[in-house]
């Protein structure tokens, strides 16, 4: 099992994030996300589909009454909420299964509540509130796949902080 974690000082942060995690995502991919109300998973998605070419101006919501929404960017982007589902038939009806192993990337909100839904190839993001901007993201994942993406986001993100670093100690 691979995990990482990482802390976002702010929301700005938590798009760019997603951002980044966008770059190493491939059609068939499947992300749970979890956490508490307003921890930034919504946040989270906004930065996936901005970095698979999704305009700023366009609403990403949660999806919590809707239970799909479904975004257009470089691969259509299938965005869950399994928070009010009860029951496997729920899913079942919703045709889930037809999107996971569709032509698009899934980002599900809740997935935790039917993670035997989500197959044994899915990463895990858990949010959590550190203070009232900043929150910590911890990925995790068993399958290689996962294990891909984890240590890809972890050197964008290092890359990210060597280059602030530099401008930082630049004399201009």
């Amino acid at each position: 099992m691979s995990s990482k974690s990482f802390k976002s000082p702010h929301p700005d942060f938590t798009v760019e994030l997603g951002r980044k995690l966008s770059a190493l995502l491939v059609p068939g991919d499947i992300i749970s996300l979890s956490g508490d109300l307003g921890s930034g998973k919504t946040t989270l998605v906004k930065g996936i589909y901005l970095g698979l070419g999704g305009q700023r101006t366009d609403p990403v919501r949660s999806p919590t009454f809707t239970l799909i929404n479904e975004y257009q960017g470089a691969v259509p982007i299938y965005h869950f909420d399994f928070y009010r589902l009860k029951d496997y038939s729920e899913l079942e009806d919703l045709g889930v299964e037809e999107y996971f192993y569709g032509e698009g990337i899934s980002l599900v909100e809740w997935g935790e509540r039917f993670p035997e839904y989500l197959g044994d190839d899915y990463l895990s993001v858990r949010m959590s509130w550190v203070s009232e901007n900043e929150r910590e993201l911890a990925f995790e994942g068993a399958s290689q796949r996962c294990q891909t993406i984890i240590a890809g986001l972890t050197e964008a993100l290092s890359q990210q902080s060597l280059n602030h670093d530099k401008h930082r100690d630049s004399p201009n």
